[in-house]
Parts: C-alpha cells; sequence; structure tokens
C-alpha cells in the first residue's frame, strides 16, 4: 500500500510501521479471520480498514480520535498474521502505532485507573494475588456493581490458589539431557500456580534441568500492548540483564503470551544499541510445548502412562501460540503421544476466545461475546477435558465454561502431560 508517512520523524518505530502499512495489498483475506469483523462487520473493525486507519493518522490526514475507536477494539490476536498471503507484519505495526499514540490521547479517569490497575498489579504476583483473594470475597456482590468491576470478578477460578514459590534451580532426573531456563510469569503464579510446578516436574523426569533466574520480571507484553512503551522498555531491559542465553539450551515460556513477547523483543528495540542482545535471546525463547515436542521428536520425551479411562480432550489454540508464535502441531502431539487421549478440534478454533492478554479487562462487552461463542463450540465436541497454553485463555474459557453450566476442567496442556505421567489422568 502507498504511503507518505513521515518515517525519519518516527524514528525507529516509524521504520516498523512503515514496512508494515507498505506491505498490505488491501486483498481482504484477513476479514474472516477477524474476532471484531464477525463480531461487527464493520470493514474499519478489520485488520485491512485498520491499516488505512493508521496510515490516515500517521499521514496526518486523520485525526486520533476519530480511529482510536477501532483501534481499542483490536485484540491483537494476529489472526489475521495467519490469513495474509503477503505476510503483513500486522502485530508489529498494531503494537507499535499504540506506541507512539498512547501519550497523545486523552482518556477518561476510569480508562486510567483501569490502565494503571493493568500495568501495577498484574507484573507484580504477590500484589495480584492479594487483590485477586479481595476479589473472591467481593464475588457475592458482583450482581450490584458496575459492569467495569463485574467483568474481572467474573474472571476469578472459584478458589484462589496459595501461590507456590518455585526453586531457583530444579535438578534433573537421571542423566542430565539438557538446561533451560523457565520465565515465571505473573498471572499465572497468582491463579494457576500449577502450572509452573507442572512444568518443573514434567521437564525433571525428562532429565532436563531447570533454572528460574533471579532478578527477572514480567515479560513486558501487557505494558507493550497498552501502548506504556517506556515501561515495557525497562521490563525487557530487565529481563535481557536476568536472562543470558549462552548459560542455557533453551529459555522457555509456559504462557503463550508472554513467550510471543520474548520473541519480539528485537523489534521493542529495532534501532536501538541493545537490539543484538534481543535477537541473540529470542532466538533461544520456545514454548514449553515446542520444547518437549522437539525432545518428543528425537525419540528422548519419557512416554506417559495411559489415561485411566477413554478420554476426550478438546484443544484450544492461544492466538499468542498459534497465530503469533506458529506453534499448532506441537500442543497437539503432545495430547495425543497419551494412549486413551482421543483430540479433538473446536469449530472456529482459529478464533480468539476473548482474552487477548488484557482486552477482557478493556473491552469487556465484546470479550464477553467471544468468550460465550468460544465455550458454545468447546462445549459442542462434549469433552471430557479442555486443554490450553496460556494463562488469560485458561481464565477466560473456564469463566465462560462455567456461566453455561459446565463443570469441564480446563487444563494446561504440560498439567495434563503431569497427570499422565502420575498416572492419574
Amino acid at each position: 500500500m502507498n504511503h507518505d508517512i513521515p518515517v525519519l520523524t518516527l524514528g525507529a518505530q516509524g521504520e516498523v510501521m512503515a514496512h508494515a502499512v507498505d506491505a498490505c495489498v488491501h486483498c481482504g483475506f484477513c476479514l474472516p479471520a477477524c474476532p471484531t469483523y464477525a463480531l461487527l462487520g464493520d470493514e474499519m473493525d478489520s485488520p485491512r480498514g485498520r491499516i488505512v486507519l493508521m496510515k490516515e493518522v500517521l499521514e496526518g490526514h486523520l485525526a486520533l480520535p476519530d480511529a482510536a475507536p477501532h483501534l481499542d477494539r483490536c485484540l491483537g490476536c494476529q489472526g489475521c498474521v495467519t490469513a495474509c498471503p503477503s505476510g503483513v507484519p500486522y502485530g508489529e505495526l498494531i503494537t507499535a502505532f499504540r506506541g507512539w499514540s498512547e501519550p497523545q490521547r486523552a482518556r477518561s479517569p476510569l480508562d486510567r485507573a483501569k490502565r494503571w490497575a493493568i500495568l501495577k498489579a498484574l507484573p507484580a504476583p504477590k500484589l495480584f494475588s492479594v487483590a485477586a483473594r479481595l476479589g473472591q470475597h467481593a464475588k457475592p456482590l458482583a450482581p450490584v456493581l458496575p459492569a467495569a468491576l463485574r467483568g474481572p470478578l467474573d474472571l476469578l477460578p472459584e478458589r484462589v490458589p496459595a501461590m507456590q514459590p518455585s526453586p531457583a534451580v530444579t535438578a534433573a532426573r537421571g542423566q542430565r539431557r539438557g538446561r533451560v531456563a523457565l520465565l515465571a510469569g505473573c498471572a499465572q503464579q497468582a491463579l494457576a500456580p500449577n502450572f509452573n510446578a507442572a512444568t518443573l516436574r514434567v521437564l525433571a523426569r525428562n532429565g532436563i534441568e531447570v533454572v528460574i533466574p533471579d532478578g527477572q520480571g514480567c515479560c513486558g507484553a501487557a505494558a507493550l500492548h497498552t501502548g506504556a512503551r517506556d515501561e515495557a522498555l525497562r521490563l525487557v531491559r530487565t529481563n535481557l540483564r536476568a536472562f543470558n542465553p549462552d548459560d542455557y539450551d533453551a529459555i522457555l515460556s509456559n504462557a503463550a503470551g508472554c513467550g510471543a513477547g520474548l520473541k519480539e523483543y528485537p523489534v521493542v528495540l529495532h534501532g536501538l544499541p541493545d537490539e543484538a542482545q534481543a535477537r541473540a535471546f529470542a532466538a533461544k525463547v520456545q514454548d514449553i510445548s515446542e520444547y518437549l515436542h522437539g525432545l518428543l521428536q528425537g525419540g528422548i520425551l519419557e512416554p506417559t502412562l495411559p489415561a485411566r479411562t477413554p478420554l476426550k480432550v478438546a484443544y484450544h489454540d492461544a492466538c499468542h501460540l498459534a497465530h503469533a508464535q506458529g506453534v499448532k502441531a506441537a500442543p497437539r502431539a503432545l495430547l495425543r503421544a497419551i494412549p486413551g487421549v482421543d483430540l479433538v478440534e473446536i469449530p472456529e478454533g482459529d478464533l480468539c476466545c476473548g482474552s487477548a492478554g488484557t482486552y477482557n479487562l478493556e473491552q469487556p462487552e465484546l470479550a464477553a461475546q467471544l468468550g460465550g461463542r468460544k465455550a458454545r463450540n468447546i462445549l459442542g465436541t462434549a469433552p471430557d477435558l479442555i486443554a490450553s497454553g496460556n494463562i488469560g485463555c485458561h481464565t477466560q474459557i473456564q469463566s465462560h465454561v462455567r456461566r453455561q453450566g459446565s463443570p469441564v476442567p480446563v487444563m494446561h496442556t504440560v498439567e495434563v502431560l503431569d497427570l499422565a505421567y502420575r498416572g492419574e489422568l
């Protein structure tokens, strides 16, 4: 798409934006892949429409407030990236644009408070755990609370578990076959600490030593995708200091959103002195399912025990795993390797569940529509268990499955493997 974007005045992120706009040929293949276009049917709420809006704003032909509502409704799920035949890096474009435009936004006091809470509480697991526990006590009041407060309460699990501090080093069982670092994550330490516990057990069982480096922090994805670029840069550099890629065979994440964020570090630091460091770091980043699948393909992943009874498992593709990282085969192969598991595909499986990082907090109405749609599609397969690889999807799907009266459990893929190894699946 031809453009007159003043790249030189926009700096390194201007190059990122201009490259993405230039790659779009306006074909429209992205439209059916876009959740908001599926819900609203508005061209301006599609990736193609949003690219035009961003181009017009950057060129000075359109006022930012006129484009902002449509851009705010973008989930950043990157379903359009998978569908695009021209390889438009839409995720890089919307992230860079939000970072450039956010300082110019005039937000309401409620919006500012909500974003402050997201940027302060989510990256701090202990604070988030306290907030979640307080939220549990407020749940009975949910029907009389305003929607802005009711939505987050609905997403809390029935019981907020106690946090489980992870050891700095988990030794391999038997002969050591590898050494990896693990990003501990933020929200999942408070809401689903068993994700990390299961990850450590599965890796150790397969001869992998796991290090959780001291000094690490939030991956920075929430800050980056809400336009808080300075905060994102601070968090990115904190992790670059904490993780030395030369010390590990891989740097693992067991949260799709975090893993996608880690792999974005070279784009975040494009044109800055530490870009090369970010590239070396990102080259080592893998999702837990990617890494375990590599062991499976290498013939060194220890077989699991069979499920105690035949088990129908519906696997949900987290957008930031399937679209942002291109990882679809690995988790399916791991689940199919468990004897007794019948893996079923979900209708509209590529469509976002509505979590999308912090989207279900910032756009609760649209997120709820997508969450309900996802839950109906999943339950239509009559599964015994739902598996996914992202804490945001986990809480969103669990909430909407419960709202539809179903007790079907939702688990992380690595939790399913862990239970199978222990003969408890």
